[in-house]
């Protein structure tokens, strides 16, 4: 089983299936959907879902920032060289 760390302030969101401890309910709901797929219930299913989408809309837009940020160095490195050469 893998070790979770719940702050000692923070409520722990505990998995109904194995009793596992987590700081969110969304991150509970991503392992009950991941864990224990063939034994979620309908609401469940929902909570993972909506978990899932939240997570991948929160990459997307990590994933745009970054490309945001390499497209700036490149130009920098790129208006730095032209000033220099």
């Amino acid at each position: 089983m893998t070790e979770t760390h719940v702050p000692e302030d923070a409520e722990a969101s505990t998995c109904p299936h194995c009793g596992m401890a987590f700081p969110s309910e969304t991150i509970r709901d991503m392992h009950v959907g991941r864990s224990h797929h063939d034994a979620m219930s309908a609401a469940e299913r929902d909570a993972y879902e909506d978990a899932y989408y939240a997570d991948a809309d929160d990459l997307r837009l990590f994933q745009y920032k970054a490309l945001g940020a390499l497209v700036l160095v490149y130009f920098f490195f790129l208006i730095t060289y032209a000033a220099v050469a």
